[in-house]
């Protein structure tokens, strides 16, 4: 994995090692203070810009485009919230999405079965193993996001998010988010209202490098992908492990995500 990986700055290869631990312990400090953490060049620059690359024709020709209005829980409505709630304002989602079975001979693909990543993972989510899927499309997806294109505002179903960032736009194509906004046992619906309203100076905004390992609490997190601009996609991948084997996706799930079933 060195060809893919600065193992040296991220020594995933050496698990239980003093320099390990104190990674680990690092993110985990991270993930408790900010509900991320973020490792800059983790994949080589080189290696990331290749992979945009080689993906490209595929975007064009073979991925499945995502568009779609929507609030930031993604449902149609929320029991005991009127409809016209600022917290149910409206925004649009569009990019274009490949999945797993179209990146087969990708690096990422490989760093994505490669155990010593999982539990690496694992580690820093205080986990005692992740587990990847066996589905084979949504094992790990990718997606780019072109001029005008976003992903809006929402929260995630899973408690973390794994990406990593392969090219970045001429500009905008930034994180943005606002962290614990909610808990499990707090919607709070007004809060999220003000921060959809622009009135929650706790909102941050991240801009991400090519190769950057990036890992948010996103159940509670609420955040988006702010429009790119400029002829230069967003490209990002999405890894999706689970704390138990087998998880794959039911058919009608995989065609309302990516337009098929296999």
């Amino acid at each position: 994995m060195h060809d893919i990986l600065d193992l040296d700055r991220f020594p995933l290869d050496r698990p239980g090692s003093p320099a390990w631990q104190a990674l680990v312990d690092r993110c985990r400090a991270d993930l408790a203070a900010n509900g991320m953490f973020n490792l800059d060049g983790f994949m080589h620059a080189q290696v990331a810009a290749q992979e945009a690359s080689a993906m490209m024709p595929k975007f064009d020709s073979d991925a499945f485009r995502h568009e779609r209005a929507h609030n930031i829980y993604f449902l149609k409505s929320v029991e005991g919230l009127p409809e016209d709630h600022p917290a149910l304002t409206r925004f649009r989602t569009a990019n274009r999405t490949l999945c797993a079975d179209q990146i087969a001979e990708s690096a990422l693909i490989r760093l994505y079965d490669w155990p010593d990543f999982a539990s690496f993972l694992a580690a820093t989510m205080d986990k005692p193993a992740l587990h990847t899927m066996d589905d084979p499309l949504a094992r790990v997806n990718v997606m780019a996001y072109t001029e005008g294109q976003a992903l809006n505002w929402h929260f995630d179903r899973s408690e973390f998010t794994t990406t990593l960032l392969l090219q970045a736009p001429e500009a905008g194509g930034d994180f943005e988010y606002r962290t614990g906004l909610r808990s499990d046992d707090d919607p709070n619906y007004d809060g999220v209202a003000r921060m959809l309203a622009g009135q929650d100076d706790r909102v941050r905004l991240l801009h991400l490098t090519p190769g950057a390992l990036n890992v948010f609490k996103g159940r509670n997190t609420a955040h988006r992908v702010t429009p790119v601009q400029g002829a230069k996609a967003r490209v990002i991948a999405v890894f999706s492990y689970y704390d138990r084997p087998g998880v794959a996706f039911s058919e009608e799930e995989r065609t309302g995500f990516y337009g098929r079933a296999s």
